[in-house]
């Protein structure tokens, strides 16, 4: 693979009416790069984003209408890269305090998702498949939590997977 992309993502989080600890995602609207996906908002590093966390905000207001004033990142996650389009992406987890009803970016974003901590963490969420991916020799395993009738895949779950136990074990507050 040649050279990378940087990019930036927002993993949000935040307690929902009965205090379930929840985050958010997007289902990235068809026809775009990884259309169709389960993604966190967020996106290319620009030249007017000054580090990577502005990246994340700003990708954020642009997606899902998210502002910085409602957002406090908490701490900046590990480096994850994609296997087939070349993004490095430096994720941040964040408390969010979410609005009444959601809005989207039609042209990126088909749908917000709220996701319980909880549907996550029980057994059957988490599955592998056996798939051969665009660019690669030979299919590989690719592991994955069940969203619904969706898989969440790829960098978000990787950016996902390690997160899952320390946000189960309350290692922030939000």
């Amino acid at each position: 693979m040649g050279p990378t992309v940087a990019a930036a993502v927002l993993v949000p989080v935040f307690r929902d009416a009965e205090r379930a600890l929840t985050l958010v995602l997007v289902r990235r609207r068809e026809g775009i790069v990884h259309g169709g996906q389960l993604a966190f908002p967020g996106g290319k590093c620009e030249s007017i984003d000054r580090t990577p966390a502005d990246t994340a905000l700003r990708e954020t207001r642009e997606e899902i209408g998210i502002t910085a004033d409602a957002v406090r990142i908490v701490q900046q996650l590990p480096v994850v890269n994609t296997l087939t389009t070349g993004f490095t992406i430096t994720p941040f987890l964040a408390h969010i305090h979410p609005p009444a009803v959601w809005w989207c970016a039609q042209e990126e974003v088909a749908e917000v998702l709220q996701i319980p901590l909880a549907s996550l963490l029980r057994k059957d969420a988490r599955d592998v498949v056996i798939e051969h991916l665009p660019g690669r020799d030979s299919p590989r395993v690719i592991p994955f939590y069940r969203v619904g009738q969706d898989r969440l895949w790829g960098a978000t779950y990787r950016i996902l997977h390690p997160l899952i136990p320390r946000l189960a074990a309350q290692q922030w507050s939000f």
